[in-house]
């Protein structure tokens, strides 16, 4: 065979090869500025606000301005490598994070790499990090509690699947605890839960995992990280991340509870990359659209429609205050979109009373409709004991001598309702034993035991249901109501204990 006939059987396999191949265009760009994790690129004429961006060693970045004569975006991960005149390539797709079960139990990174040591992730189905939120006709009322396992909010500001409720004061309070009590007490239950950890250290994340694992929660938890060491474009991210894999078990008809703590570090994320990307500063030199930042995101929660599935997402926000700043810029927005606050107060916490829940200003706008009819048959003479007795104490507390026998037994009343209102970290309670104690509590058979005795009596009584009169808390379990018949037989156990009981 001659040199040419060979050149031309080359050519021959060559076209072969390439048959059906299509032929593909790249939009390209070239780093003409880089600096605090932002890069200024020329061309990328194509580019889509929110598309990822792919740099030089794999790194990629997020378009956010789309200007006249170059693209904006902020690098997603380590940018100290990229270089002025580096090539930028545009993928196409916007920014997606892994989804589905078997997210279930993984601590990841906001966009879907796994942060633990079980190994890569095992799902190749994928959704947007930013969608637009349900309609009004895709959604029914929010009528269905969240049991949180704190008496308090159980019973004065009870949070229903689908709601937005916001976690709000000063720091080392107990924010993050409600949310983390709330979480261990969906164990055995069937509500899939989000924690969403933006700018926190990295040491505080690794103990709440540890408390997860601890108490059997990351079996049904979804753990995103993104911390105070990370790009504040991640930590933008993350928030958004967790909201759209809780959407996805929405949308197949489960409840998810997604818990971003905080929102506050997630402003500041946003006002940093918004001041390098040179866009104007507002008040507290927060760009423009900060409302419209949280409120995307906030609007998602929803209960969906039973022609949709019947699915359900609960957001639980935490904001940080300074000295209990409510007027502050970012609280302010944050009230307004949630569906009320859970409201911590400083010197609650300082003088013993924890969770330091300020009952006053903390509101559900759900109300009752999200609690159990057994625990609004206690909870309504419970919010009113409370109010009155807040009244009378600031009343009183100028002297006590002179008071009437009916304040002062409403005083002592409140006193003892307040003790039985405290409630340590990590012990979140069913249903039963918060009905339970809250029925005695309310209905005046906590009036004779002294008030420094209140918690031993609170531990010896439920002890004592538990062993002697299970059949009690199992009727209200599975009732959700006090019926006369279960009320009568629970009025004779609080006696019966009352007078065989040293505590």
């Amino acid at each position: 065979m001659t040199t040419g006939s060979r050149d031309i059987v080359s050519v021959i396999k060559e076209q072969i090869k390439q048959f059906g191949s299509t032929v593909g265009m790249i939009d390209v760009g070239t780093v003409i500025e880089v600096g605090d994790g932002v890069a200024r690129i020329h061309g990328l004429q194509g580019a889509k606000y929110n598309e990822l961006l792919e740099f030089p060693n794999g790194v990629m970045g997020l378009a956010l301005n789309l200007e006249e004569d170059n693209v904006a975006a902020v690098i997603l991960g380590d940018y100290s490598h990229i270089k002025e005149g580096d090539e930028v390539r545009s993928t196409g797709r916007v920014v997606e994070v892994p989804v589905g079960d078997s997210l279930i139990g993984r601590v990841i990174d906001p966009l879907g790499n796994p942060l633990d040591e079980a190994g890569p992730l095992k799902t190749k189905k994928t959704r947007p990090v930013e969608r637009v939120a349900p309609n009004v006709v895709m959604r029914q009322p929010v009528n269905t509690p969240v049991h949180t396992g704190i008496k308090i909010v159980d019973a004065l500001i009870p949070i229903g699947r689908g709601q937005r409720e916001l976690i709000i004061g000063d720091r080392t309070i107990g924010k993050s605890a409600i949310a983390i009590d709330t979480i261990i007490s969906q164990k055995g239950g069937d509500l899939i839960c989000i924690y969403v950890a933006i700018g926190q250290k990295t040491s505080k994340v690794a103990q709440v995992i540890d408390i997860f694992k601890k108490y059997g929660a990351m079996d049904y938890t979804i753990v995103i990280a993104a911390n105070a060491s990370d790009p504040a474009s991640l930590q933008y991210l993350a928030p958004y991340s967790g909201c759209a894999i809780g959407e996805e078990f929405m949308e197949t008809g489960k409840d998810a509870l997604v818990i971003y703590d905080d929102l506050t570090k997630h402003a500041w994320a946003y006002r940093q990359i918004s001041l390098i990307l040179r866009r104007p500063p507002g008040r507290e030199a927060y760009p423009g659209d900060v409302f419209y930042l949280h409120s995307r995101l906030l609007e998602r929660a929803a209960k969906l429609s039973d022609a949709l599935g019947g699915g359900s997402l609960t957001a639980l926000p935490i904001i940080e205050i300074q000295a209990g700043d409510l007027a502050a810029y970012i609280p302010t927005n944050v009230i307004s979109i949630t569906d009320g606050q859970i409201y911590l107060e400083t010197d609650l916490f300082n003088s013993g009373i924890r969770p330091a829940l300020n009952t006053g200003i903390s509101v559900s706008r759900v109300g009752g409709n999200a609690q159990t009819r057994a625990m609004r048959q206690v909870a309504g003479k419970l919010r009113l004991d409370m109010a009155q007795y807040r009244e009378l104490a600031t009343f009183a507390q100028f002297g006590t001598a002179d008071l009437d026998k009916a304040t002062r037994s409403q005083l002592d009343r409140g006193q003892r309702v307040t003790e039985v209102l405290k409630q340590p970290q990590y012990s979140p309670m069913s249903l039963d034993k918060q009905v339970t104690i809250l029925y005695a509590a309310t209905n005046g058979h906590l009036d004779d035991v002294p008030v420094a005795k209140i918690s031993a009596f609170e531990q010896a009584f439920h002890y004592f249901m538990e062993t002697s009169h299970p059949d009690i808390g199992k009727l209200i379990n599975t009732d959700k109501i006090i019926k006369p018949e279960t009320e009568e037989l629970l009025k004779k156990a609080i006696a019966e204990f009352k007078k065989s009981a040293s505590y």
